[in-house]
């Protein structure tokens, strides 16, 4: 089953059906969608696609542990390059330190 209301098909199809138009062959994102490469997997392989690799990193939080989302208008690479942040510190705070 493909369709169900507390899951968001149309999402999972559009970015599945995207990703293989652009020819991508590497996702990466947070771990807050890893649960999302299973459908993603799933959806390429009934449709014939090759699947990307995919890496999950860890999310980027501000320092009450909220982690960095563009809806909530939080703080973006760019700001933090102009705030000083150097590389080192922005791995770090995406767990790879």
């Amino acid at each position: 089953m493909l369709a169900r209301k507390d899951v968001p098909t149309s999402y999972h199809l559009s970015v599945t059906v995207d990703d293989f138009l652009q020819g991508v062959t590497l996702v990466t994102r947070g771990r807050d969608l890893f649960h999302a490469t299973h459908l993603h997997r799933l959806l390429q392989a009934l449709l014939g696609y090759p699947a990307p690799d995919y890496h999950h990193h860890g999310l980027l939080t501000n320092d009450r542990g909220e982690r960095l989302a563009k809806r909530d208008k939080a703080v973006s690479l760019r700001s933090l390059r102009e705030s000083g942040r150097t590389p080192a510190e922005v791995r770090a705070m995406a767990g790879f330190a």
